[in-house]
C-alpha cells in the first residue's frame, strides 16, 4: 500500500509510519485519529484493543478526536455458532463464506472461499468485535469520553436497530 501511495502525485511527501496500531510509536500531538471499516476489530483481543485506545490517547492533543467506525455483530445470524453463505454465484465460479462465532471471545472466524476454474482460493479472517458500550469503556480507560455516535457517516441517529456506528471520542 505504501508503494501505491508513493506512486500517486504528492504521495512521496506524505509521512508514513508502519507498525502495529495498538502500540506504534508516532510523534504527536494530533487533532484527529481514526479507525474506519472495522479496522479496530482486526486486533485479536480485548487487551490489544484497549492498548490501541491508550496509544491513540497518548498522541492526541487535549480536545483531540478519535473516530471509530464499526459494525454491530448480529449474533442471531448464527445457528449453533456457525453460518454458511453464498456471496456470489456465476456460471463458472462461486464465492462462499464459512463463519464460526465464539460468543465468549466475541470473535468471528471467517473462511471466504472461491471455487472456479483455477481451483480453490481461501481467504481467512478473524475479527474480535466489540459492543459500543465496551468501546466507550475502552475510551474511558484511555482518558477519553464519547462525544457523538451516529449510525452512519450521514450522522443519522444511532438506535437499537443500528447495525453499525461511527463513534467520536474526545480526549479530556
Amino acid at each position: 500500500m505504501v508503494e501505491r501511495l508513493r506512486a500517486k502525485p504528492g504521495g512521496a511527501e506524505i509521512p508514513v509510519t508502519i507498525g502495529d496500531m495498538a502500540d506504534v510509536a508516532v510523534d504527536g500531538p494530533f487533532q484527529l485519529s481514526y479507525l474506519v471499516f472495522n479496522t479496530l476489530f482486526n486486533l485479536p483481543s480485548q487487551a490489544r484493543q484497549v492498548d490501541c485506545f491508550r496509544n491513540v490517547a497518548q498522541v492526541l492533543e487535549p480536545g483531540g478526536l478519535f473516530v471509530v467506525e464499526c459494525f454491530i455483530q448480529d449474533v442471531t445470524e448464527f445457528d449453533r455458532h456457525q453460518r454458511v453463505a453464498t456471496r456470489a454465484l456465476a456460471e463458472n465460479s462461486v464465492n462462499m463464506e464459512f463463519l464460526l462465532h465464539d460468543p465468549v471471545e466475541q470473535a468471528v472466524t471467517f473462511q471466504r472461499v472461491t471455487f472456479d476454474a483455477k481451483g480453490t482460493t481461501l481467504r481467512p479472517l478473524r475479527l474480535r468485535y466489540c459492543w459500543p458500550s465496551e468501546l466507550d469503556l475502552m475510551a474511558q480507560l484511555a482518558g477519553m469520553r464519547l462525544r457523538e455516535r451516529w449510525t452512519d457517516w450521514d450522522r443519522s441517529p444511532f438506535t437499537a436497530a443500528s447495525r453499525r456506528h461511527v463513534s467520536v471520542y474526545e480526549k479530556r
